[in-house]
């Protein structure tokens, strides 16, 4: 049966970021897969990024851990960003998956569970996870890995980046010959100071932009496409949609597409959003509905079983995540199960 909303997958565009991250940072590259790989599959996404060279991987849950572990085997190393949270510890063990300790307590528990090694989080001002660099423990035995997360790296202008470095390289000196990891997607492009030891980068390996916009050095890796379902002409004066979103200004003719809420096309997109049909951008009319969207193909060309492009190479993640009011992350995450997954490369 063929999908009438898909999210393509190009895995050759992955392995193009990836590299391309490499040559900014000049460090190793450990690809963040948390999320299900941001919506795009984290064992096709990991399978191909541990082909380009990866070895460390970084998800958020146990259970994505534990899943990503049977799929890829026991080579590459595999951080849990949540850490040791109360009774993992020994799915962790056995999984041969490493925790990223945030705290006391996860600490307590992963040594008195006498586990292997694991990663600790400092948390230089973004009050998220990790052990405040005051409380940040002595250095002990299994500690691989330490690590802090940048909070505005997508703004270089932003000052608390370079504080925020300056406090995690004083705490990781305490670990001497331990590997220090600081750079998000962002923060790869903020200068070979932020590379420390390796990088931990997300949305740039999937093809968002290291400031919200679209990048050159990246190419655009998922595409999200919707069927033609039904045209039709709408008089002047005629509305579209719930709740009357859109009113008809003179004779407008629409294209219907198979993609709605339950699809994960946010209902945001009213009114700024748009999409790609034929080599012409298309302003979306009225509001999202759960199945379906309503697009102005007065100006282009579009028949039945045409696709209209939500995002990817030719309607940008950004521009489109931009248009609905959100971010990148927000896009790719939402797009729901009901979409076909199709693998490029």
């Amino acid at each position: 049966m063929t999908a009438l909303a898909t999210l393509t997958v190009d895995l050759n565009a992955l392995a193009h970021n990836f590299h391309a991250l490499k040559t900014a940072t000049g460090v190793p590259v450990h690809p963040v897969v948390k999320a299900d790989s941001y919506g795009l599959g984290a064992v096709a996404c990991a399978r191909r990024l541990l082909a380009e060279g990866a070895d460390t991987l970084f998800v958020a849950r146990a259970a994505e851990g534990v899943a990503l572990r049977e799929a890829v085997g026991p080579g590459p190393v595999i951080y849990v960003l949540d850490g040791c949270v109360r009774g993992t510890a020994s799915a962790l063990t056995q999984a041969g998956l490493r925790p990223i300790l945030n705290h006391a307590d996860q600490m307590s528990d992963w040594q008195a569970a006498g586990a292997g090694p694991c990663g600790l989080q400092i948390d230089t001002g973004m009050n998220r996870l990790g052990f405040r660099p005051e409380d940040a423990p002595e250095p002990f035995e299994g500690l691989a890995l330490v690590m802090s997360h940048l909070a505005c790296a997508d703004d270089p202008a932003q000052p608390m980046n370079a504080r925020q470095r300056g406090d995690f390289a004083a705490v990781a000196a305490r670990y001497p010959g331990t590997l220090r990891s600081f750079a998000n997607s962002g923060g790869c492009f903020l200068g070979a100071d932020y590379g420390f030891d390796a990088v931990r980068p997300g949305i740039c390996l999937y093809g968002g932009g290291p400031e919200g916009r679209p990048d050159p050095r990246l190419k655009p890796v998922a595409t999200l496409t919707a069927q033609i379902l039904q045209i039709r002409d709408v008089p002047a004066g005629e509305s579209v949609g719930y709740s009357r979103g859109y009113i008809a200004p003179r004779k407008r003719r629409i294209a219907l597409c198979a993609s709605g809420y339950a699809d994960g096309v946010a209902r945001s997109n009213s009114p700024s959003g748009a999409v790609w049909m034929n080599g012409t951008l298309c302003p979306l009319l009225g509001r999202v509905s759960m199945d379906v969207i309503a697009i102005d193909v007065t100006e282009a060309e579009a028949a039945l079983g045409d696709t209209a492009e939500l995002f990817g190479p030719n309607r940008s993640l950004d521009d489109a995540a931009t248009a609905a009011g959100t971010i990148a992350y927000e896009l790719l995450t939402s797009v729901t199960a009901r979409v076909a997954r199709c693998y490029l490369g």
